[in-house]
């Protein structure tokens, strides 16, 4: 079956015809003529099978067609910036003029589109963007690398500051104990009590992550420790796709399980036990973090996180 689905340029251009209401102006800002910019929408609109675009002697406008089309594009786009600069980062193949590190759950979703606002906001500037090395480890090798000073910038995640380094709490996290659907967890009613947690055995973070030692506080306050996990696995994406295809119970950040919470593929297990964190920056030196991309992506990652 043929794809419907244009390319990448074709998307890009399609998002600046309907920020510009120019298919000239569009042009310029995707770095092509304006008669190459014609024919490709052209052919955007065949492959589609859809009017797009509508020409006028003020300008060119999206058909309410090309607005949904355009709002699934800008998604798209957004989230292959994302993974571009993702990728280059942890290639590392630029030169490092700024090495971030940080824990699984910051690095997986959220710390890409970070960096993408960093360049874009260098690029409006007129600034040279900067050349970003983004390595994912647990919160207690993210806080040795900055310690060591192979990291410029960490991000962390846990109950309290850690020592060593400068760190400013960029945001809060619930962890939510998790389930496939169809578990029998999933039907309960009444929440479980921490006794009832720590009796669980469940799908967890190696013994370092920050998501592991928030859980293990949580219970400490109440003179407990956690069972031996079922299955210990080292990333958060692999905890959430083990829990999706059956695997035992797992806490995870409600950021992390958003979409699939949404979509009911995951369900929440209540419990009275409530363990909450900070998302930190953290660096060292003085007390605000160095002026430049440091300070940059640090206010980036704060304003993002805002409630």
């Amino acid at each position: 079956m043929s794809s419907r689905v244009p390319d990448l340029a074709g998307l890009r251009l399609l998002v600046a015809i309907g920020r510009h209401g120019s298919i000239g102006a569009a042009a310029r800002e995707v770095g092509t003529t304006q008669q190459s910019a014609s024919e490709r929408l052209r052919s955007v609109e065949a492959q589609t099978g859809l009017t797009l675009v509508r020409r006028g002697p003020r300008g060119s406008e999206l058909t309410p067609e090309g607005v949904v089309v355009c709002e699934w594009a800008a998604r798209l786009i957004d989230l292959t910036d994302e993974i571009e600069t993702a990728v280059e980062g942890l290639r590392g193949e630029r030169s490092r003029d700024l090495a971030v590190w940080a824990s699984m759950t910051v690095a997986d979703g959220l710390v890409p589109r970070w960096l993408v606002q960093l360049r874009q906001r260098q690029v409006a500037a007129g600034t040279t963007p900067t050349a970003v090395s983004l390595t994912a480890a647990n919160s207690h090798q993210v806080e040795d690398a900055v310690r060591d000073g192979v990291a410029h910038l960490g991000f962390v995640e846990g109950v309290r500051a850690p020592r060593g380094v400068r760190s400013r709490v960029v945001a809060h996290d619930e962890l939510v104990l998790v389930v496939a659907a169809g578990d029998r967890l999933a039907r309960r009613r009444r929440p479980l009590d921490p006794a009832e947690v720590a009796a669980l055995a469940l799908t967890g973070r190696e013994a370092g992550s920050g998501t592991r030692e928030v859980v293990e506080q949580a219970l400490a306050e109440h003179g407990l420790a956690l069972a031996e996990p079922a299955v210990e696995l080292t990333t958060t994406t692999a905890v959430r796709e083990a829990v999706l295809a059956g695997s035992a119970p797992a806490f995870l950040s409600r950021r992390a399980v958003a979409r699939d919470l949404d979509s009911g593929h995951l369900a929440v297990v209540a419990t009275t036990l409530a363990p909450r964190r900070a998302f930190r920056a953290v660096w060292v030196g003085a007390a605000a973090p160095p002026a430049g991309p440091v300070r940059d992506l640090v206010a980036i990652a704060a304003r993002t996180l805002a409630p």
